[in-house]
């Protein structure tokens, strides 16, 4: 069963968030540095997780990242990205695995990981009446895995013995997020939503989850290529 969200504060502007990708480019060094413990410790965020709104003419949209910790930014997701695979490539390296096919295979594994944590992220809200946010917001939200598996990777590297305590813990870390971010967007930035309780837990909990089997598929997957690479 659905309702309306009939409040005319429903703050959404999705035309300026898809045909203008520098919003989610507009960030500062305290900006990335927040951002950083607020995903790495969410826990221990203590502010609120609402977005912050500004008046642009006679409709509101939410401020860029530079203004506001709980706004979605392209820029960490994709140096994550970038940094999983140059900390990939090290741990092939100084296991004798480097190559550019291993690395192609790494890199093409990553972006299929990053693919999935979108596609649950948005299969999740259509399920509950949330099909209106941005593509990029959803985008960047997945890309923040990519945080998470750059620790594993390192742990890998230092002391490959904590690898399954670190994977979990980036696991656990990841699904609070990723719930408390999933709530927020439900509360406040869809004009429809599911009022079944139940189903809507059940599916937050489906998301926190998936997050042990994608971490361990991110920090496990440049060691899967023993035998395939002569090098």
């Amino acid at each position: 069963m659905y309702y309306t969200r009939l409040e005319s504060h429903t703050y959404h502007h999705k035309e300026r968030y898809i045909s203008d990708p520098r919003y989610y480019f507009e960030v500062s060094d305290d900006y990335v540095k927040n951002k950083l413990k607020m995903v790495l410790f969410p826990f221990l965020h203590k502010g609120h997780w609402m977005r912050t709104t500004e008046r642009v003419g006679s409709e509101f949209s939410y401020k860029p990242p530079l203004y506001d910790i709980n706004a979605p930014d392209l820029y960490i997701p994709m140096m994550a990205f970038a940094t999983y695979l140059l900390l990939a490539g090290f741990f092939l390296g100084i296991n004798g695995k480097f190559g550019p096919e291993a690395l192609g295979l790494q890199c093409t594994t990553a972006l299929l990981c990053w693919l999935l944590q979108v596609l649950l992220l948005e299969a999740t809200l259509h399920s509950l009446g949330g099909g209106d946010v941005p593509v990029l917001d959803v985008v960047a939200y997945g890309g923040y895995t990519f945080i998470a598996a750059c620790v594993i990777v390192l742990a890998r590297i230092f002391w490959d013995c904590i690898f399954l305590v670190i994977t979990l813990w980036e696991s656990f870390c990841m699904g609070v997020l990723l719930v408390k971010t999933m709530k927020r967007i439900l509360m406040t930035e869809v004009r429809i939503v599911e009022t079944d309780s139940t189903k809507r837990n059940y599916l937050l909990l489906f998301i926190a989850i998936s997050q042990i089997p994608l971490l361990f598929w991110l920090g496990s997957i440049c060691t899967k290529t023993d035998g395939d690479f002569d090098l």
